[in-house]
Parts: structure tokens; sequence; C-alpha cells
């Protein structure tokens, strides 16, 4: 993930490069290339949504109904991760590569003591 940092392109919040081709998303809209990407079916077996305009409505109505609510747990988890790791690469002021199985950065211990604030006892690991 590149965040609005696209050479030759439109300028996006974010860029997902991918083996077939690049999705650039911002509050604008979205945008692919190649433009095909987009207007591809998705197939059978695709994961879809279904449809909600309000995360917290959504989830109080789950609370309600044991549905599953439109963002998962998991999936919270990485959207607000990829938030945060950005941050980092502005903090450090270079790119990282991120290990999301162990959730740290390759190689750079600077950036990894930027992940959690120093632990204070009786919170230490």
């Amino acid at each position: 993930m590149i965040h609005n940092e696209f050479d030759g392109g439109p300028r996006a919040d974010c860029v997902f490069v991918g083996t077939e081709g690049t999705i650039l998303v911002s509050r604008e809209g979205i945008k692919s290339n190649p433009e095909s990407i987009l207007k591809e079916e998705l197939g059978d077996k695709a994961k879809r949504v279904y449809p909600s305009t309000n995360h917290h409505k959504n989830w109080i109505e789950c609370l309600r109904s044991r549905k599953d609510p439109i963002c998962p747990p998991e999936i919270g988890h990485r959207s607000a991760s990829i938030c945060h790791l950005a941050n980092i690469g502005y903090q450090v002021h270079r790119t990282l590569k991120w290990d999301a199985k162990e959730e740290r950065f390759i190689g750079d211990d600077e950036a990894n003591k930027l992940l959690a604030p120093e632990r204070r006892k009786p919170w230490v690991l």
C-alpha cells in the first residue's frame, strides 16, 4: 500500500499495487490501471459485503441481531493498522516493509519501536 505517492498518475489517498494492476482510492472515488479492473465482474467465489452507510449503526444492529458486522474485528484491525503504519512511515521519513503475519517491520528496529509505547510496570511484557 502506498499513501498519496503515486508517480505518473492521479493523486490518491491509497494506492494498492497487485499482480494484475493498480487501484487508486480517494475521497473523490476509485480508479484503476488498467481501467478494465473495475469493469470486471466478480466471480461466484469473490467475497462480498452487504450495503452499510454507517459503521456505528451497523455495529449496534449486529449487537442486537448477532449478525456479523460489515467490518469484522480482523478487518477493522487491519484497516486501522494501515493508518498507523503510514504515520510511522512519515515519522521515520522512509519506505518501510511490513510483515503482516508477525505485525513487525522487516529489518527496522527504529520503526518497530514506534509500534507501541514503552510499557511501565506492572504492564511490561
